[in-house]
């Protein structure tokens, strides 16, 4: 359900978001690629532990689905703790490559249909 403190204590999802049920952005996918940015913003305030843990996982690009799996968090939380970074300029985002649809080459398609038939 949630990551355990160095006590052993249960971290509510709830407590991670600061009680935020909502990412504040919408263009997380389960596919998007993170990263983390270099360099860290001078300014930027010090991370909560989470946030820390996630740059670390982020030093090369890894899809959300994936770093929600390694942190043991679910997905709507792991979205939050993103764009909370995103905004920071902690981390940049990818989206996924559009899928491209093409009509199918048709006299493939039927050579493969003479071929079946011939079978």
């Amino acid at each position: 359900m949630g990551g355990g403190d160095s006590a052993g204590r249960l971290v509510r999802p709830f407590a991670l978001t600061g009680g935020r049920t909502r990412p504040s952005r919408a263009d997380f996918t389960l596919i998007t690629t993170v990263t983390a940015a270099d360099p860290q913003p001078e300014a930027a305030p010090r991370p909560q532990p989470e946030h820390t843990r996630i740059l670390r996982l982020c030093a090369e690009p890894v899809a959300v689905a994936e770093l929600a799996a390694r942190l043991d968090l679910p997905v709507s939380v792991v979205v939050i703790l993103l764009c909370d970074l995103l905004e920071a300029g902690r981390i940049t985002a990818r989206p996924p490559h559009p899928v491209t649809r093409t009509t199918p080459d048709l006299d493939l398609l039927q050579k493969v249909r003479d071929g079946l038939g011939r079978l």
